[in-house]
């Protein structure tokens, strides 16, 4: 691949052109169909999916059942207002704020959204669960029921908004899921008929809530849906504003190194350019932006940079004023290019592995950033030769560690006399630096056997954002705004309508008060017993009437009752209308992935101690349970991906010095790396998520390049050297700077990442700049101590005849 570089610094100003049209026609492609909707029907639109049903194939057979059963029991995903009014001493219930709750859930029935597809999405009215919306039931006369709304019109005075209080604590189904506890709080529950317009509702009810007078009541908007259309709408924004951070901190850093801004300016401009034709190839090709591929920039960025630097920095130590500029081009790639092949294979192996995973967004992210590795090498190998070329003499003026130097053999910068007494240390204490290797390998083993693997949409906020001080409260509060489905099927020939016989909703009714009063994520459990124990008691006008009745006829007389009420089509969201087949709504106070696995796993221990009256097969749904099973296959996955790519790289890196001990050294820095940093989220208690899963991928790429670029070097100067001591020196002059200038640069280039106010982007940030660091402190201190001890057989073939 020398030719190409050496062809640029000869034909630059085409390269310059035909680099410059490339970019521009594949932005223009990518824009044109936002930019122009209907001009160019040819080309995909840019598309936003937050999704995390996404996150598995559209023929998954958990998405299957979900979209399936949602449509059978009329089940929609829900906005969750929560409203508490520390002020009065009637909390909420006082008139002014229930006139206002009132008001909202009014407008709401009325909200209407464009779908992209041309169709309309709204907020499904008949389903809002709000005061105005939901019956008072109550005994009419004995044997009779009354229906009547529970809030036909806001309450004129406080007793007013007492009374419905009382009401709805009055209501089981009602209690901790509308009204808490206490009677002091309020939750509403607006159903919508697209997840995608959840931030948009959120917004509008914001808008309205602004317009309120102050009563001293807070609202708080929250929910699964709100939380991923939120993210995708801020997700554009920290995509704008953390890369163009991430670079001014790079370009201050590179200037620091090498003080000339045009000289690192094309670094820089490469960097651009790689990224803006990676995604606009996504977007080209249809893709959507999910939240893995909004960060294809953040991570294309480093890579492109990894290169650069090695060049800049070969280019600074060997640049002399009067020397011929092509004769140094050509001298820095001759000894660059091998090793930046290699690891611009390893690295787009690692991300390529990806692929390997079963989550689609996943594949996508590896897929383009392999994609996006090798756009950044040919841009390097060719836009920095090229450049260099052209610059004027001028223009280099004071450039170069030679001219800085105060004596003109060696760098005598802060840098340079670091790693020269760093060298002869990590050789001379080989055995002391090994032995502390092992022992952070079982530091780092014990930490990785704590890792947690979890996520929760809600999570990807920062604690402070109004959506967690949302959930917070709202899950304080009430009994959960996490819904999970446990859909039970009767065994056909059992029974003609099992889930109308009372032994079995008695059954559901315990297990149900059982599971609440066993976990303290359970805050309700919601069925078709509630229903009909509800209608029985107000038949009789007594508490101890709240029960299942004795017979079959008994739970059909209720049922037919409800059928009076505003709101009948509600037993149709619990059973089928053949009774075979029923669903319980549970209510968790979180999100969490690990507390959906702990109640899945109760439920199932519940169902095999007790055994139901007829025969049941059960099955979960909802998005809460979306997350857990895309989170399971993420884990497997991931780990199958990383095993493979690392059997991969370890065969490159074999092929590359010819040599199986050379290849199993260059993965070391990896293995250390790696299990340090996962070692290290253990320890800390981080949840192992999806930005932390991906980041392995990272690592393989990037601890194997500064691995490959040492021992790559070593190689070449023993060769020349014929001693082990000699070559030491010389690897702790210039090939280690520019390692060393690259851990700097990148490593403390992205913590700017911190100032995002996502949590993903903030755990990529820190990860990136740990892992950058690791991996160059290992190569540069663990791999010559290694050589120390192994030297005679590494240097075999190396070794001239005497």
């Amino acid at each position: 691949m020398l030719w190409l570089s050496k062809f640029a610094a000869q034909r630059r100003r085409g390269f310059f052109v035909f680099s410059l049209a490339v970019t521009f026609i594949l932005s223009a492609l990518a824009l044109a169909p936002s930019v122009l909707p209907g001009a160019v029907p040819f080309l995909n639109p840019l598309t936003i999916d937050t999704d995390p049903e996404n996150m598995l194939p559209a023929d998954a057979p958990v998405r299957v059942r979900h979209g399936d059963l949602k449509s059978v029991f009329d089940i929609y995903d829900f906005v969750v207002v929560g409203i508490v009014n520390d002020k009065h001493p009637q909390g909420v219930f006082n008139a002014r704020d229930l006139s206002n709750v009132k008001t909202l859930t009014d407008a709401a029935k009325f909200l209407s959204y464009d779908r992209g597809d041309g169709g309309k999405a709204g907020i499904i009215a008949a389903d809002i669960i709000a005061p105005s919306t939901v019956d008072n039931i109550e005994t009419e006369s004995l044997g009779a029921v009354s229906f009547s709304w529970l809030m036909s019109a806001p309450p004129t005075s406080d007793e007013g908004a007492a009374r419905i209080r009382d009401q709805m604590l009055d209501i089981p189904m009602y209690k901790g899921t509308m009204v808490s506890d206490d009677g002091t709080a309020l939750a509403l529950y607006y159903p919508i008929s697209d997840k995608n317009i959840s931030y948009a509702v959120e917004q509008d009810f914001r808008a309205l809530i602004d317009t309120f007078e102050v009563t001293g009541a807070t609202y708080h908007i929250t929910g699964l849906p709100v939380a991923e259309d939120r993210f995708g709408s801020e997700m554009f924004f920290q995509m704008a504003v953390s890369a163009p951070l991430a670079m001014l901190f790079v370009f201050g850093l590179l200037w620091l190194f090498f003080g000339h801004v045009r000289i690192i300016l094309i670094s820089l401009l490469a960097a651009m350019a790689s990224v803006i034709c990676t995604m606009a190839l996504l977007v080209i090709t249809g893709q959507t932006v999910h939240i893995m591929s909004s960060m294809i920039p953040i991570f294309i960025i480093p890579i492109a940079v990894l290169d650069d630097i090695h060049i800049l920095s070969d280019f600074y130590d060997k640049y002399t004023p009067g020397r011929d500029r092509l004769e140094i081009v050509n001298e820095v790639m001759s000894d660059l290019w091998r090793p930046m092949w290699y690891t611009t294979l390893t690295t787009a192996v690692g991300f390529a592995s990806l692929m390997l995973t079963p989550i689609p967004p996943v594949q996508v992210f590896g897929l383009f950033v392999a994609i996006g590795v090798f756009v950044a090498w040919f841009f390097t190998v060719t836009l920095l030769p090229a450049y260099f070329m052209s610059l004027p003499d001028k223009a280099l003026e004071g450039f170069g560690a030679l001219q800085k130097s105060e004596r003109a053999d060696r760098d005598q910068s802060w840098l340079g006399r670091l790693l020269r007494s760093a060298g002869p240390y990590a050789g001379h204490h080989a055995k002391a630096i090994i032995l502390v290797s092992l022992a952070l390998i079982l530091w780092a083993g014990a930490g990785i056997t704590k890792i947690t693997v979890n996520d929760n949409p809600i999570n990807w906020f920062e604690k402070s954002d109004q959506i967690r001080v949302a959930d917070r409260i709202i899950n304080d509060q009430f009994s959960g705004s996490y819904m999970a489905y446990l859909h039970l099927v009767a065994e056909r020939g059992e029974s003609d309508a099992p889930f109308k016989d009372p032994e079995m909703l008695r059954y559901l009714a315990k297990m149900s008060a059982d599971l609440e009063a066993e976990s303290a994520v359970i805050g309700k459990i919601s069925g078709l017993d509630d229903i009909v124990a509800t209608v029985h008691r107000e038949l009789f006008n007594e508490p101890a009437a709240y029960r299942i009745p004795d017979t079959q006829p008994a739970v059909a007389q209720t049922l037919l009752m409800y059928e009076n009420s505003h709101r009948p089509d509600d037993v149709w969201t619990f059973v089928t209308p053949d009774f075979q087949e029923a669903i319980l709504w549970f209510q968790l106070k979180s999100g969490d992935n690990t507390d959906m696995a702990r109640v899945e796993g109760l439920v199932g221990e519940y169902l095999a101690r007790n055994p139901p009256p007829l025969a049941l097969t059960s099955d979960w749904f909802g998005l809460t349970y979306i997350n857990l099973v895309w989170q399971d296959e993420m884990v497997s996955g991931m780990l199958k991906a990383f095993l493979g790519s690392f059997i991969v790289v370890l065969v490159l890196t074999t092929l590359l010095f010819r040599s199986l001990s050379w290849g199993v050294l260059a993965m070391i820095p990896l293995v250390l790396t790696v299990a340090l940093i996962y070692g290290a989220v253990g320890w800390a208690g981080v949840d192992y998520d999806m930005p932390t899963a991906v980041l392995s991928s990272l690592s393989l790429g990037l601890a194997v390049d500064y691995a490959i670029h040492f021992l790559a070097r070593t190689r070449e100067i023993f060769q020349a050297e014929q001693g082990w001591e000699p070559t030491l020196r010389q690897m702790f002059e210039a090939p280690s700077r520019a390692i060393a200038r690259n851990v700097v640069v990148v490593g403390v280039g992205f913590l700017p990442l911190l100032a995002a106010n996502l949590v993903p982007y903030q755990t990529v940030g820190v990860l990136i700049s740990s892992i950058l660091i690791l991996a160059g402190a290992t190569s540069l201190i663990l791999l010559p101590a290694l050589i120390s001890i192994f030297q005679q057989s590494l240097f075999h073939r190396e070794r001239k005849p005497e």
